[in-house]
């Protein structure tokens, strides 16, 4: 289901994949078949509560509700997700029974699909699960968790459900302590407070969350102390982090370090007075003297920004002709998202310049012969725009990072991504500017290897930033239009060293936008879309801006998508089905475009002829003077022998369009 399959037994596509709400964060989108029988397979669920009871500890098991998880599914037939209630109800009871027959005490049920704008259909169902499935709890005591924002469309329904606990998100959730304010809550239920933040690596203010506790008392009888979310989102323990000097690492908090907090919190909220206490004054002195790091040049050119500096001077169809007759490619164009397999040898030399075993000579040298040999390869291949292949990069956000002021990083702040690949987000501890050049002597040897135009290859400021760890003292927008800053400095570099094609990959964009489209352009996709302005807008027409976006639901943001006024933008596509074409062709959409023929994350490789079949579904909706042809994503997690054969099948399916459809042009 997550990598798909190619063998003797058939050929088989991967599931889509998405991304958790507002997290970096991906599962896999669960299929309903017609003829599918939903039921508890296994007791799975409860070998982690089996094992901690067996060194005496009492857990709750955890679930995803029936109804996030009908919400997310994909009907494959002619059934709709509401067909299958009676179903899902079946598992879900066999599910509270085994908790019964087990000794389960609470059993937590996710419900995180009910911070999204819901509709009175939405609401119904919900309650109709529960009203079914809470009469048959038995002895099980259910805790309905909810989080990343409010539940506003149905709290009143929520707390007249018998549920014996509700968890709510007072960190994200922007209207949670209004609606508790106002409505009050269940004298019979318990308030499961989730007022430490489960999503950042910051210590806790802890004279804010005992305000909140008190205010909360007022109106509420039984309360337990929360995170706001999964502690899967932040990293182990700060005492992994020896690297890091007391002046910064006391002001961070990690998954192990927030149960501390919580245990404080609980302590310090007991008590009649608890502003002489030590654990409370020794936190707020973290928040009295702050060490982040202040550049006042960097705060002054963020303050004078103009409009000019966020608009290109020539119009997009002006540029399109212009960078057309200039780059004198063919009809579809094909090329590669930016990198490349990352081989043994290409993390042995990074691994070794890191423990100091070659020279920094060594390393780059080594990295240009990686260069090399990825620039034949691609022409050999006959892909017509190339990359360098990004081999001197370990990540495509902290890469940056390291070239960037302002950013820590850890040595063991792994997060989970998606099935056994993690991420080490870097943590912006201060102002950020850029302190050198980052990319521009690896493009440059990239070019002159070839004839052929070589893409330069950087993460946009949107990206950077909602893959590191933010402050929470200055806004988002001050801190995406500070890298903005940086990144245009580069971009602009490389435009003056020859680079005609420059590309700024904004892959998530969509992931920190508001769950609820209210919120959209007050508070995310306005700055959001100007900052990645600010890194192109003072590029000449002929310089081509390409952008890529991956793994994320674009439908709804098209024009916003179009506004950011990029040439070309290629995106995650196959997985989804293409269902992007219609969206695109329904908005007149300007900006030339790649959806991606095939999934980078699955080894399976595609067939010319399942690429043709996709590119004649893409020129149905898309001019073909318009389209792009490349795979859905980078090839860094790729084996050779499996990227080799899919861009050759790639490539030669674009000729054989081409020559189709050279006549309609």
């Amino acid at each position: 289901m997550a990598r798909g399959y190619q063998g003797a037994q058939g050929d088989v596509k991967a599931f889509t994949m998405k991304k958790w709400f507002n997290t970096n964060y991906h599962y896999m989108v669960p299929e309903l078949d017609d003829d599918m029988e939903l039921k508890l397979r296994s007791d799975a669920f409860l070998d982690g509560f089996h094992q901690a009871r067996s060194l005496g500890i009492q857990t709750k098991p955890v679930v995803a509700g029936p109804f996030t998880f009908l919400k997310l599914a994909r009907c494959t037939g002619n059934k709709s997700a509401t067909d299958f209630v009676d179903d899902i109800l079946f598992a879900y009871a066999d599910i509270l029974k085994r908790c019964g027959e087990n000794g389960v005490e609470w059993l937590q049920v996710d419900e995180p699909y009910l911070v999204m704008d819901l509709t009175m259909g939405d609401v119904a169902l919900f309650r109709k699960l529960y009203q079914t499935l809470l009469e048959q709890k038995g002895t099980v005591k259910v805790l309905l968790q909810t989080y990343f924002g409010d539940v506003r469309d149905c709290y009143r329904q929520l707390c007249e459900l018998p549920f014996d606990g509700i968890g709510l998100d007072f960190v994200e959730g922007k209207q949670t302590a209004a609606l508790v304010a106002a409505n009050g809550f269940p004298k019979d239920k318990i308030l499961f407070a989730g007022l430490v933040n489960g999503k950042n690596i910051w210590r806790t203010n802890y004279k804010d969350v005992l305000e909140r506790i008190a205010g909360l008392k007022s109106c509420c009888d039984h309360i337990v102390l929360s995170t706001s979310c999964s502690l899967l989102h932040v990293p182990y323990t700060v005492k992994n982090e020896p690297q890091l000097s007391t002046e910064i690492i006391r002001h961070f908090s990690f998954a192990y370090e927030k149960l501390d907090e919580l245990r404080e919190l609980c302590c310090l909220a007991e008590l009649a007075d608890y502003s002489c206490d030590r654990r409370y004054l020794q936190n707020q002195e973290l928040f009295q003297t702050s060490e982040l790091r202040t550049d006042t040049e960097v705060q002054k050119q963020v303050a004078a920004l103009t409009e000019s500096d966020f608009t290109r001077r020539v119009p997009r169809k002006e540029r399109q002709a212009t960078q057309k007759e200039l780059l004198n490619l063919p009809l579809l164009p094909t090329t590669t998202i930016g990198s490349f397999p990352q081989t043994k040898e290409v993390m042995q030399n990074r691994t070794k310049f890191r423990k100091g075993e070659i020279s920094e000579e060594e390393y780059r040298n080594n990295a240009k012969g990686f260069i090399r040999d990825c620039i034949a390869l691609q022409e050999n291949i006959g892909l017509d725009v190339l990359v360098h292949g990004e081999f001197e990069r370990n990540d495509m956000v902290e890469f940056f990072g390291e070239n960037l002021s302002g950013y820590v990083f850890t040595i063991g702040g792994w997060v989970q991504s998606y099935g056994t690949r993690g991420v080490k987000p870097p943590i912006v501890f201060g102002d950020v500017k850029r302190k050198k050049s980052i990319t521009t002597d690896y493009i440059r040897y990239a070019n002159s290897l070839t004839d052929k135009d070589v893409k330069g290859m950087l993460t946009g400021p949107v990206t950077i930033l909602n893959w590191s760890f933010p402050r929470e003292d200055i806004s988002t927008q001050e801190m995406m239009y500070q890298i903005g800053l940086a990144i245009r400095e580069e971009v602009l570099e490389l435009e003056a060293a020859g680079v005609r094609i420059i590309q700024i990959d904004e892959a998530a964009l969509r992931e920190k936008l508001p769950l609820r489209r209210a919120d959209w352009h007050s508070d995310y996709l306005n700055f959001a879309i100007k900052a990645f302005r600010l890194c192109h807008a003072k590029v000449k027409p002929e310089t081509q801006i390409h952008t890529h976006m991956c793994y994320s639901e674009f439908e709804d943001i098209i024009p916003e998508i179009d506004a950011m006024d990029a040439d070309v933008i290629t995106f995650e596509a196959s997985r989804s089905k293409l269902t992007i074409l219609d969206s695109l062709m329904a908005h007149h959409f300007e900006t030339e475009v790649g959806p991606g023929v095939y999934d980078i994350h699955s080894p399976r490789i595609p067939s010319v002829e399942e690429i043709e079949a996709a590119l004649r579904l893409m020129l149905d909706k898309i001019p073909a003077d318009h389209l792009w042809v490349n795979p859905d994503c980078g090839l860094k997690t790729r084996g050779e022998t499996e990227t080799v054969a899919s861009l050759k099948n790639m490539v030669q399916a674009a000729k054989n369009i081409r020559n189709e459809c050279k006549g309609d042009i």
